[in-house]
């Protein structure tokens, strides 16, 4: 049996972006998977924006590493991917939006969005009778395995939240919660971090991201309506697959002279959208090539959460909060720990008090139950296959 990962932690460094746990977060599981779990360092990828030596963990990398994660894997193997970040959310273009009605992302440190159908896709990929276990400390990551099934999250906060108070209800959970509850929370409390630290949401709003791109491109007139065209324009091959298929299917819809397409496709957004493009085509007749070479099944494919026939499998998303909600980046005053995610300094306390040896659904409920005593309203979620649901977390 193989176990291989993929560690990805973006502090966007000197950008209005700027977060200071990610890359701490990404180093502590590298260590953590070594020595609870049996990874080989040479097994463990790693891409950090604040050390040259690393793999930068642009949008083309990390689909790069994930990619090759999940083609190298055989039958048995353990896959596993932490990622540390900014979590964003694009608005829908139609009235067939998703749960959220959003497109969750995550933001790669040179803001080359990977959306939550790029990851599914990806999922899908993962051979039979391996898994792949995705933890991602950021905002908006609860729909982030797109159509995952829904383990713990929104539809069981009062029920659950209830239950880990009492330390009932959960059989072996609820007495492992009374047990270590008074340790976990001793030692990572709300009073020793928020009094203590400064706490940023690990969230990209659009209008930050606007900002960027604006300073990235020298083109002040980006707004929301025309992001994923500016994505396009700016990474151009190198966009996300999610990012082409919008493209192709606005382009299509551009070259057929209509804005509305006959039901209302891409509404407002579109047209903002297409007047973005009249400008390049004019300019450049071969402009969008690499959109236009994306296979598109129909443009159903070019919406915010496109659903899928078929519930994954293979994978198993543990988020740090909710998709309409936030997770908090804490950085300490100088005499304390270094900077950390929430979620992920949680994770790393439960695991030292179990020696790793803890369930999926445990882990997430253990963490809910840390992270609410803490004062944080963030509550991580499990998403996955009901026969992952009581698997150990990671192997």
């Amino acid at each position: 049996m193989g176990k291989k990962a993929v560690l990805i932690g973006c502090n966007y460094t000197g950008t209005k972006a700027e977060l200071k746990g990610c890359s701490n977060d990404v180093k502590k599981m590298q260590r953590c998977l070594i020595d609870r779990y049996g990874f080989s360092e040479g097994d463990i990828k790693i891409l950090i924006d604040t050390d040259d030596s690393y793999t930068q963990p642009t949008g083309r990398n990390i689909r790069n590493a994930l990619a090759l994660l999940i083609k190298s894997a055989e039958t048995g193997d353990v896959l596993f991917v932490h990622y540390s970040g900014h979590g964003t959310r694009l608005p829908a273009e139609t009235g067939e939006e998703d749960d959220t009605g959003y497109d969750e992302c995550i933001v790669p440190c040179d803001m080359n969005l990977i959306t939550d159908d790029d990851i599914r896709e990806l999922v899908d990929k993962v051979p039979k009778g391996c898994r792949i276990t995705f933890v991602s400390d950021s905002c908006h990551s609860g729909g982030l395995i797109d159509d995952a099934k829904e383990q713990i999250g929104e539809s069981c906060k009062d029920d659950c939240e209830d239950k880990e108070e009492n330390g009932s209800g959960l059989g072996f959970v609820g007495t492992i919660i009374q047990k270590t509850g008074d340790a976990l929370q001793s030692a990572f409390s709300h009073d020793n971090i928020a009094e203590d630290s400064t706490l940023t949401n690990r969230s990209l709003p659009l209008d930050t991201l606007v900002d960027i791109l604006k300073q990235k491109t020298g083109n002040h007139n980006i707004n929301v309506g025309n992001v994923r065209p500016t994505l396009f324009d700016v990474f151009g091959e190198d966009s996300t697959p999610k990012i082409k298929k919008f493209m192709k299917v606005l382009m299509d819809t551009f070259k057929g002279g209509s804005a509305e397409d006959g039901g209302g496709f891409l509404g407002k957004i579109g047209v903002l959208a297409q007047d973005f493009l009249k400008e390049k085509f004019e300019n450049n007749a071969d402009y969008g090539k690499p959109a236009m070479e994306t296979e598109v099944g129909g443009k159903q494919d070019a919406y915010a959460g496109s659903k899928k026939n078929k519930l994954p499998e293979n994978g198993i998303l543990i988020s740090g909060c909710q998709s309409d909600q936030t997770s908090a980046d804490a950085t300490p005053s100088a005499d304390r720990a270094e900077p950390f995610g929430a979620l992920s300094h949680a994770i790393q306390m439960i695991i030292q008090e179990t020696d790793g040896k803890v369930s999926n659904r445990e882990l997430v409920v253990k963490a809910r139950n840390s992270l609410k005593k803490q004062g944080f309203k963030q509550r991580p979620g499990l998403y996955c296959d009901d026969k992952h649901v009581d698997s150990p977390f990671i192997c």
